[in-house]
């Protein structure tokens, strides 16, 4: 008795925190993070107590697909984790969590999740996300990411739509509003993950991986870094220029924008494997920053 009984509890935890890791729970809090700016924008003034109850079930049913395609991802993914640093820790990658169990785990994640959106939500809400869930899992996972340097950037339409779901769960529509927001994820993608890619090139090209400093080399993907924070940069200013925004968010959406490409502009002339970590780091920063302005200058306009 005392083996056993002593064995087991110390494994629970244990077992848990790998399938907590699979779900890649930090991607996914920057999900839901973008998903409820896209609730809260959706909702002119002050949430009703319905408004409130409707977006926390859509954070869950949104959280839960998500992490879905996360722990389908690394299922797809677990020979390449395994071959890179960043990667080689995850259970699939060791081989501590079966394949089965791990598909079972992502469709189990992905069905409780779409059915609270179906069933709570709004029918639009479930397949927007259902449809998120086929693009990352799916198009990017199997099929642009090993053929092609330019995967980030389609796959990236995946990867901003939380606003989108976020909008959907409150009006059952897409609005323009929601495209902007899209637009700016869509834009702010290519140069945040190649500044990873800069400095894990040798990681990715172990594993096989045609990411753009692999096929096109490290000058090259500098310049699109840096191109790609300049067109990010008037993408940023569309919400106050449709009146979605006011001064604040302008203000703290021109000093980010500015840091961002001004990191990019860096980056492109003296590279170093430091300055593209802060650049990657600055990166999650300005997303974070630019939708939380949005968020507070919501409620001052």
């Amino acid at each position: 008795m005392s083996t056993t009984d002593t064995f087991l509890p110390a494994q629970v935890p244990s077992k848990f925190r790998q399938f907590y890791v699979l779900t890649k729970p930090r991607v996914v809090q920057l999900i839901v993070f973008c998903a409820l700016i896209g609730m809260v924008l959706a909702v002119p003034g002050v949430p009703s107590l319905a408004d409130l109850q409707r977006g926390l079930v859509a954070c869950v049913g949104i959280w839960l697909v998500a992490g879905a395609a996360a722990a389908f991802n690394c299922l797809v993914e677990q020979g390449i984790d395994a071959r890179m640093k960043r990667t080689a820790m995850r259970a699939t990658a060791q081989g501590q969590i079966s394949n089965w169990l791990t598909l079972t785990f992502s469709a189990v994640l992905c069905t409780i999740g779409s059915v609270i959106l179906y069933r709570w939500v709004n029918p639009l809400t479930m397949w927007l996300t259902f449809a998120t869930f086929v693009g990352y899992a799916v198009v990017y996972t199997v099929i642009l990411k090993p053929l092609t340097p330019q995967n980030i950037v389609i796959g990236g339409a995946s990867g901003a739509m939380p606003p989108v779901l976020g909008w959907a769960a409150m009006t059952a529509s897409v609005g323009p509003e929601a495209l902007i927001l899209f637009l700016i994820i869509f834009l702010w993608t290519p140069p945040h993950f190649w500044a990873l890619a800069l400095y894990r090139v040798e990681d990715y090209r172990k594993a096989g991986l045609p990411m753009l400093p692999v096929t096109h080399g490290n000058e090259f993907t500098r310049l699109q870094i840096f191109l790609y924070t300049l067109v990010l940069f008037p993408a940023c200013l569309m919400p106050f220029v449709f009146q979605m925004s006011g001064w604040l968010y302008l203000i703290a959406a021109t000093g980010l924008s500015f840091g961002f490409s001004w990191y990019g502009f860096k980056l492109w002339r003296n590279y170093s494997d430091a300055l593209a970590r802060k650049t990657f780091r600055f990166s999650l920063i300005h997303l974070s920053a630019l939708f939380a302005a949005l968020l507070v200058d919501h409620y001052l306009i």
